[in-house]
């Protein structure tokens, strides 16, 4: 042969190889994995984290040849839908995902957007996955929506728990937003503190969520000396606000959350007045998270130019889902099956070190397998970063 038409020869070949992976992705049949939540607006931190979470993951199944279930290879496409923090637009969103043959939706982060879905995904063939706590979502009759994180009256005993056996609180103050979600949590929260003996000094004062000077909201809490003030259902834009109001007027003593938060929203709108507060993280720390994890960081912030810690947490609705469908291939457009399968999955965890397991969990809390499992992580804010304080888990 030749020198140059065996260059040529070899040249051919290799465009060939290359081409390989780019032909076997074309090639590829499409799983549509649906997102309906609040990319806008004072809660937009929970959405995007979602959003941005599934894309992240997306991409690197999708790199990686695409994700086999059965005897299909799929690539999963991402399909997002702003809801605007509005039941109204979370049902027309969901619909929208019917229509689109979209059997698998991850979202709402919000109660009363997960529960006006319910009857279209009921009605339409779909699991959701919410960031909401209404338990009726969850037991029975219910079976279409799992909850994706911890839920405040799982972590919130946890918290107040610590903080009386390591830091001595002995009272707490609740402050809530005038709206369902906070305001559930605010009830649920002084619950689970009266459970455990604390003396509950104010659980009544509400605010605006376009409140912008909460002095006269804080006022009358601060009087009444809580050890610890909890911000129920707080969402990342009014945080920083309210911390920076208490200590103005004065406080001293410890601030949390149930909900999850944004160091860097943290950082511009409180600055070192919001050092110590303390917030439940994203269900990974440097301790636990594996390489797959420290890699899923590495890629989301090259792609979308920064990072969430919540994404953490947001990262394995998608994961559960694959997962649960390579366990029962007849669950692609079946949720029936996929119900059928979710009492006795287990599948690798790919997030954290170790034998950790994916596997669905919430017949305490629920009655039924209707929760993933993700380590309780709570933060501490310190530095301008989150630090882990402790890391607990719920069955």
């Amino acid at each position: 042969m030749h020198k140059r038409t065996f260059l040529k020869v070899s040249a051919l070949a290799a465009a060939t190889m290359l081409s390989l992976p780019l032909m076997a992705y074309a090639q590829n049949a499409t799983l549509k994995i649906g997102f309906v939540g609040v990319t806008s607006g004072p809660a937009a931190a929970w959405g995007i984290s979602n959003q941005r979470s599934m894309e992240a993951r997306a991409a690197w199944l999708n790199e990686l040849g695409g994700v086999t279930i059965g005897d299909k290879t799929y690539n999963i496409e991402i399909v997002p839908f702003d809801d605007q923090k509005d039941p109204k637009r979370a049902i027309a969103g969901m619909e929208k995902m019917a229509q689109d043959g979209v059997h698998y939706v991850v979202g709402p982060n919000v109660d009363d957007g997960a529960a006006a879905v319910r009857p279209v995904a009921e009605q339409n063939g779909i699991m959701y996955f919410p960031y909401a706590f209404p338990k009726e979502l969850y037991t029975p009759p219910a079976s279409n929506a799992i909850l994706g994180m911890v839920a405040n009256y799982q972590s919130g005993p946890a918290i107040y728990k610590y903080l009386m056996e390591n830091k001595g609180v002995k009272k707490v103050a609740f402050v809530a937003a005038n709206e369902s979600d906070p305001l559930s949590q605010r009830e649920s929260g002084i619950a689970a503190a009266q459970a455990l003996g604390l003396e509950v000094v104010s659980g009544n004062v509400t605010y605006q969520v376009d409140t912008t000077d909460f002095t006269p909201v804080l006022l009358p809490v601060i009087q009444a000396s809580p050890d610890l003030l909890v911000l129920s259902g707080v969402s990342p834009a009014n945080a920083p606000q309210l911390i920076r109001s208490a200590r103005e007027l004065g406080y001293t003593g410890l601030i949390s959350t149930e909900t999850a938060q944004d160091a860097t929203v943290l950082a511009e709108g409180a600055g070192e007045l919001a050092e110590g507060f303390i917030s439940v993280g994203g269900a990974s720390t440097p301790e636990l998270a594996s390489d797959a994890m420290n890699e899923f960081v590495e890629r989301y912030t090259k792609m979308f130019g920064e990072y969430n810690d919540e994404s953490n947490t947001k990262v394995y609705a998608l994961e559960y889902i694959i997962e649960t469908l390579k366990a029962n291939p007849a669950a692609i457009d079946n949720v029936e099956e996929y119900k059928k399968t979710m009492d006795t999955f287990e599948a690798a965890n790919p997030f954290m070190k170790g034998d950790a397991k994916l596997k669905y969990v919430g017949t305490t809390s629920f009655g039924q397998k209707r929760q993933v499992s993700v380590p309780l992580v709570v933060n501490e804010y310190k530095g301008g970063k989150f630090e882990t304080l402790f890391v607990g888990q719920v069955d």
